[in-house]
Order: structure tokens, then C-alpha cells, then sequence
């Protein structure tokens, strides 16, 4: 199927990790030029390397997300080298477990900052270019807590969820400009985001990581954790042409974990 994203400009963000890699290499064999954008400038380099060295368009983009002073300069980077962006990708990394309750304010601003503020903030910029073009995706990665919270995930369910409210609003305005706006939600899909809180779990509850995982894996109604490919194949598909109908929605990638409809 042709997703019609042949030469289209993705920037993706987290995309020297797990998720953002898979959604990357996704974007880029549909042919679409893709900025990969991270923190870690090394592992954005070695991503965007192994997509060229497949014969894929790629850049990296050493960007910390949390630094809006960085916006201008960091999407002019993207410009100069691809045009206009036409698919935003969203992702951020997750604050630290901890109990919703007695969080010191500073933590809360913190993530707040690098968590909402931050993706806010990079998509008024690429707004304008999306409607010059008339067309454009806003797909941002959240977590399955803003459907059914995760114990000790207190800073996480509450911040991420903002985006839901954020992205259904905003869907409504941008419409009419050809834009999508879409959130997309990882039930346990095996990243080391994955790992660390599954190893975080075994730390307090005093047992092996492996019965932890297996626990986990047990609620799943596929009966294992999703592969980071699948992952970006859907995100992949919210970009294409086909999902031009679909906006405003919150979509699972969960492999039926989400108990609720």
C-alpha cells in the first residue's frame, strides 16, 4: 500500500530511542525525508546513518525537546535541509516513577516544562508551515495511563494526559487547514523505557525482574510485549494519506491491555 508520504518532511522526535527510531525507520521507507530528532546527538546520528546507509533520506537533529530557546535554530536546521515540515512526531521522555502525591512543586514545573510546555511549543512552530502546505499530521506519543493510570506513574498519567485535552482542542482549529491531530498511545512495547520500570517494580516489590515481566506479559491478551516496529508502522499510518479522516482521536497500540472500551 502506498501511504502516499513519498518526499514528505517527518521531524521525529525521541528518535534515537526505542519508539522514535521505529517510527523513523517507518517514515523513511514510505519514502518520506525524515528529520531524527533526540537529546542524545550520538544516538540520533547513528539512526539517521543506518536509515542513509539503506538509501533513505535522514538527518539528525541534536535537540533537547525542553529547550525552547532551541526551537528557532534546530527547525531552521530541518528546513534548510528538507523544506517544510509535513508530519510532526511527538515524543517525550517520561519523568521518574513516583506517587501523584507529595511531589515537590519544582518536579511537577520541571516535567511540565519538558513534557507539555516543550511539545506545545514545537508544534506552534510547524503550524504555520503545515497550513501553508495545506496539509500536515500532529501525532504525539503519550502513554496508556491517560487511559487507564499506571500505579506510580503519579507525575506521568497526570502531565500526559494534558496532551489528550490539548491535541482534541486543537484538532477542532486546525482542520479546516488540512491538518491532522492525533494521539497514539504504547501499551508494554519492549523498549528500555520498558526494562527500567519493569526493573524499577521488581526493586520495590523485592522480586526477580523476570516475574515481573512475565506478570506483565501475562495481562496482555497477545501474551507478549509489542516489538517498537509495530509501533511505528501505526504512527506511520496516522501520517498517510489514507488516515486523512481521522483526527482528534486517541488511538491504542496496546495489544489489548486496556481493559477498558
Amino acid at each position: 500500500m502506498d501511504l502516499g508520504l513519498e518526499g514528505k518532511v517527518a521531524l521525529v522526535f525521541g528518535a534515537g530511542g526505542g519508539l522514535g527510531g521505529a517510527i523513523a525507520r517507518s517514515l523513511a521507507r514510505e519514502g518520506a525525508k525524515v528529520a531524527l530528532a533526540d537529546i542524545d546527538g550520538n544516538a540520533a546520528r547513528e539512526a539517521a546513518a543506518k536509515l542513509s546507509g539503506e538509501g533513505n533520506d535522514a538527518m539528525a537533529v541534536e535537540w533537547d525537546i525542553a529547550d525552547l530557546s532551541a526551537i528557532p535554530s534546530r527547525l531552521s536546521e530541518v528546513e534548510a535541509k528538507f523544506g517544510s515540515v509535513s508530519v510532526l512526531v511527538n515524543i517525550t521522555g517520561g519523568p521518574p516513577p513516583t506517587p501523584a502525591s507529595g511531589q515537590a512543586p519544582e518536579l511537577w514545573s520541571k516535567h511540565f516544562d519538558s513534557m507539555v510546555r516543550s511539545v506545545i511549543a514545537v508544534t506552534d512552530a510547524v503550524l504555520p508551515g503545515m497550513r501553508e502546505q495545506g496539509w500536515g499530521r500532529i501525532i504525539t506519543s503519550t502513554s496508556s495511563g491517560v487511559v487507564s493510570p499506571i500505579p506510580n506513574l503519579g507525575i506521568s498519567n497526570a502531565l500526559r494526559l494534558a496532551l489528550v485535552g490539548w491535541s482534541k482542542t486543537m484538532a477542532r482549529e486546525i482542520g479546516r487547514d488540512g491538518v491532522t491531530a492525533n494521539i497514539i498511545l504504547p501499551g508494554r512495547i519492549a523498549t528500555q523505557r520498558i526494562t527500567y520500570l519493569d526493573e524499577q517494580k521488581a526493586k520495590r516489590e523485592g522480586r526477580d525482574v523476570e516475574a515481573v515481566s512475565k506478570e506483565s506479559t501475562d495481562a496482555i491478551p497477545l501474551g507478549r510485549y509489542g516489538d517498537p516496529q509495530e509501533y511505528g508502522d501505526a504512527v506511520a499510518f496516522l501520517a498517510s494519506k489514507q488516515a486523512s479522516y481521522i483526527t482528534g482521536s486517541v488511538i491504542r497500540v496496546d495489544g489489548g491491555l486496556i481493559a477498558s472500551i
